[in-house]
């Protein structure tokens, strides 16, 4: 890993409240000034078909400053939408912590997948994802974002679990 205060860390987001957990806690413990906060966002193909998503599909989005994620047309050219929550916390974190700068890349495809390519192409120190708290048997027939991508990644991972999913 690099020095403290000039790494790349990588959170996964995808507007859920464990990723949003995660967001939090990497706030909070593990990202320090100098740090390069990376917000990687997946996107299914299956719910986007812009012209983007055919452009980017390989390589993901180029890097989005922060500034540009809080404008509604860059959002929704991207496919992603507007989330007051997130942007406040990396507004907060932009403000008080003095990091080098924080940034969004969108990658289209299987979340397990694109993690860990973004792992490599961004050459990643660290990457935080949520959990979402999935029982044995809803793991096995679904498989685990956070477990393949731990399994996988060439980066350490840390894997912040959210409240256990309600059973019906």
């Amino acid at each position: 890993m690099a020095n403290a205060g000039c790494r790349r860390v990588g959170i996964a987001m995808d507007y859920s409240a464990t990723s949003k957990t995660a967001l939090g806690w990497a706030v909070n413990n593990l990202v320090e000034s100098g740090d390069e906060i990376i917000i990687i966002h997946v996107v299914s193909p299956k719910t986007d078909h812009s012209s983007n998503k055919q452009l980017f599909e390989d390589t993901g989005s180029p890097l989005i400053p922060l500034e540009e994620l809080r404008e509604a047309n860059v959002l929704k050219k991207y496919g992603l939408t507007h989330d007051a929550e997130v942007l406040d916390i990396l507004d907060t974190v932009s403000r008080t912590k003095e990091y080098a700068k924080v940034l969004a890349k969108i990658y289209w495809g299987d979340a397990r997948d694109k993690l860990c390519e973004a792992v490599e192409h961004m050459k990643l120190d660290s990457l935080v994802i949520g959990s979402r708290g999935l029982g044995a048997l809803k793991r096995v027939l679904l498989g685990s974002v956070s477990n393949y991508v731990v399994q996988n990644a060439t980066c350490p991972v840390t894997v912040v679990k959210g409240a256990p999913v309600s059973k019906h």
